[in-house]
């Protein structure tokens, strides 16, 4: 079977194949096998929008306890965006075993970014509703989880950025980032970075990474700057 490749490479064995190939039928591929009875992605879709967002929710409410409602919607909304499935589904092949109509196939469809992020929403779906949420969470925990924790996604809360734009309306502001300690073991390491302007210690910040670390101590020295403002 098509199908039988991927499950081995994500150790993941379907009870009903059928919602599998589902999730992985684009409506051109319908379209063109009328005589076949076999429905499209698009309702899985649905259902998988809703699903993955809430197993990125959880995963970030219970990771990242000192951000603030807003910020969590930020950094939600950049995982769960159209570039990033995409991300995730070319770097899990899902490409390669999308059925797609000759047409579509012929105009690069397989390539296309809204499509890519369709199917694999589409799989979220199917796989809650063939094995429930908690294995929908060992498959978020081993293909997305970790792309959070390594910072891919960062750049939703760039404060480091707006702390440079603010201090860039003084020409001689100069800023500097200094992680300043580092506590605990290998696997579980914390790390304090200060930001200084002019000298002077602005913002501290605890991280499990420098690049946290620093965020965070950007973001403690804009907080002091709209109060003092």
């Amino acid at each position: 079977m098509k199908f039988d490749s991927l499950q081995k490479e994500l150790n993941i064995f379907f009870t009903d194949q059928r919602i599998l190939e589902q999730a992985f039928t684009h409506s051109s591929y319908v379209n063109e096998h009328k005589n076949r009875i076999q429905q499209d992605n698009e309702r899985l879709e649905f259902l998988g929008d809703a699903v993955l967002e809430l197993g990125i929710s959880q995963y970030l409410y219970r990771t990242y306890p000192n951000k603030a409602e807003g910020e969590l919607t930020k950094l939600r909304a950049s995982i769960v965006c159209e570039p990033a499935l995409v991300k995730f589904a070319k770097d899990l092949h899902f490409d390669q075993y999308v059925l797609l109509g000759k047409g579509e196939e012929r105009t690069g469809g397989r390539q296309r970014p809204a499509l890519l992020a369709d199917v694999f929403e589409a799989f979220i779906g199917a796989l809650y509703l063939d094995q429930g949420f908690e294995v929908v969470v060992s498959f978020l925990k081993q293909h997305v989880y970790p792309k959070v924790k390594e910072g891919a996604f960062s750049h939703a809360l760039d404060y480091k950025s707006q702390l440079q734009e603010l201090i860039q309306q003084n020409k001689h502001a100069e800023i500097e980032y200094e992680i300043v300690a580092e506590h605990g073991p290998a696997h579980d390491r914390e790390f304090v970075a200060h930001v200084k302007i002019n000298q002077e210690v602005t913002g501290k910040g605890h991280g499990r990474t420098k690049k946290e670390a620093e965020q965070r101590a950007a973001k403690k020295a804009l907080d002091k700057h709209k109060v003092n403002s």
